[in-house]
């Protein structure tokens, strides 16, 4: 890729003085007022203040804290847990297992108990496996007074389910790749404002250049229609030139006020992207210096490719649908679980012997479920996830083809665009000059009217031309850089301060 600098103010400077003349807006502009604001400054204000902005990084934070949240259910857990005081007075229905009779008996107690707890989930397995010890006390009130101690100083539990769909293992596939989508989509996003920005600016940018060129026609239409008047008189101009000045004298005036609402429509939709009321009004400016840049294809979709949420975002719909088969399968077979408790017991009247002769607890089991006869649903279920993935791999493919399209369309337009601006801004002064040619040959009567107004569509027109083609020029630049994530100028990848925006 070949880069060279911008002769005088460079894009870069702009960029970093950005911030400065921010400041200086907000503070030294009062509503209502009027401001000179680059392109930069504008881009650097609508990254700052836009409604936009803030949503991206607010869902950015969302994510962010997700991803965190994840990452500490990867950790062990520490847990305190416990019951106090729960008092019970009341009657219970009991069988006696002798005889079978139901006889209802007192219960009059108040138990407690706290314990501590570590918990830590098995990636690798599925399982889950704990650590804790706990104390417990019942009361007893009422004829048979008394308490008891009940303590599990070490206890070992694990729970490890077979043949099952283990999830830790695809959150930990999955979850990394959404974390690392977020923050490019967020920086896809503030791209995505700043092309808005520029978008927004020209707009304004044109709107003005046609108001004031409204005007200028206007008065200039009144000269030319002075002078027809006259030489109506003479005979050198016929009475259908002579209105046919007349008719573009009328249309002159109402293209000053709708050139006029134009305006305030474009400034208004500008000012609200900025964050600023209705009443600030901003002065734009053209800049002629474009930074002179050539992109390369194969660098860009290397980088777009790199850089961009358009290849995880493939990768997590394939992964996802790889998970809805892995668990389909999962469900529609048996269902197996193993859970064993290792540990040290011991129950008295006296705290200190209950850690006495502490007696060994070893529990042990299996349980499962096999379905025997489910109509065909459990294997329905993995034919369609198995279809949906397939889909999904379709559509993979085709994306990235289009993706591949769009990209070499995006940097043959851009590549062709900076020598399209030099072109249109040429043409508008030699279009400009033509139109004050004709006019003094008017005056002069060596010219039609016809003529004058040919000269003078050709200037609008020109004029018109140069501001959509600047607009087109950054506006195809931004948006390879939202493509790549990638700054051209500076030439580095874009990227973030995460703790920043996460504060």
């Amino acid at each position: 890729m070949k880069l060279s600098r911008i002769k005088g103010k460079s894009l870069l400077q702009g960029l970093a003085m950005a911030g400065a003349v921010c400041c200086c807006l907000f503070l030294a502009v009062p509503s209502g007022g009027q401001t000179r604001m680059t392109l930069d400054e504008a881009i650097e204000v609508a990254r700052s203040r836009s409604v936009a902005a803030l949503e991206a990084k607010a869902s950015f934070v969302s994510s962010y804290w997700a991803w965190r949240s994840y990452k500490a259910s990867r950790l062990p857990s520490l847990n305190l847990y416990g019951n106090l005081a729960s008092f019970d007075r009341s009657l219970r229905q009991l069988q006696n297992f002798e005889t079978g009779e139901l006889v209802y008996t007192s219960n009059y107690n108040m138990q407690n108990s706290i314990g501590l707890s570590i918990r830590q989930n098995l990636t690798f397995t599925g399982g889950t496996l704990s650590l804790y010890t706990d104390l417990s006390r019942i009361d007893q009130f009422g004829v048979d007074a008394g308490k008891t101690w009940y303590a599990q100083p070490v206890t070992l539990y694990y729970e490890q389910p077979l043949l099952a769909y283990n999830r830790f293992k695809w959150q930990k596939k999955i979850s990394p790749k959404q974390y690392e989508r977020a923050k490019r989509v967020y920086i896809e996003s503030m791209e995505q404002v700043t092309i808005n920005a520029v978008r927004y600016y020209f707009n304004l940018m044109l709107a003005r250049r046609n108001f004031e060129t409204a005007r200028t026609n206007y008065s200039n239409t009144r000269q030319m229609y002075s002078i027809a008047a006259q030489r109506l008189k003479l005979g050198s101009v016929t009475r259908d030139e002579y209105l046919q000045l007349e008719l573009r004298m009328v249309n002159d005036s109402i293209s000053i006020n709708e050139n006029e609402i134009a305006v305030r429509e474009a400034q208004m939709t500008l000012n609200s992207l900025l964050g600023f009321d209705e009443k600030f009004e901003i002065e734009t400016v053209t800049d002629d210096m474009l930074p002179d840049i050539q992109m390369d294809y194969d660098m860009v979709i290397a980088k777009a490719l790199e850089n961009s949420s358009f290849r995880l975002d493939n990768e997590i719909d394939i992964l996802s649908a790889e998970s809805e088969i892995a668990q389909a399968k999962a469900d529609r077979g048996a269902s197996v679980s193993i859970s064993a408790k290792f540990g040290l017991s011991n129950s008295d009247a006296a705290i200190r012997e209950t850690y006495r002769n502490l007696v060994d607890q070893e529990v042990v089991g299996i349980t499962f479920s096999i379905p025997i006869f489910d109509w065909g649903m459990g294997k329905g279920r993995v034919r369609e996830a198995e279809a949906r993935a397939a889909v999904v791999k379709a559509q993979v493919e085709q994306s990235e083809n289009d993706y591949r399209r769009n990209v070499f369309t995006a940097v043959g337009q851009f590549n062709s665009q900076r020598q399209q601006c030099q072109a249109s801004a040429r043409a508008e002064r030699i279009a400009q000059e033509r139109y004050s040619l004709i006019m003094e040959k008017f005056r002069s009567g060596s010219v039609s009217v016809t003529d004058l107004n040919t000269a003078r569509s050709e200037c609008d027109d020109a004029v018109r031309n140069y501001i959509d083609d600047l607009m087109n020029f950054w506006d195809y630049y931004y948006s390879l850089r939202k493509l790549t994530l990638y700054d051209f100028i500076a030439g580095k990848d874009i990227d973030v301060n995460v703790e920043e925006l996460a504060e």
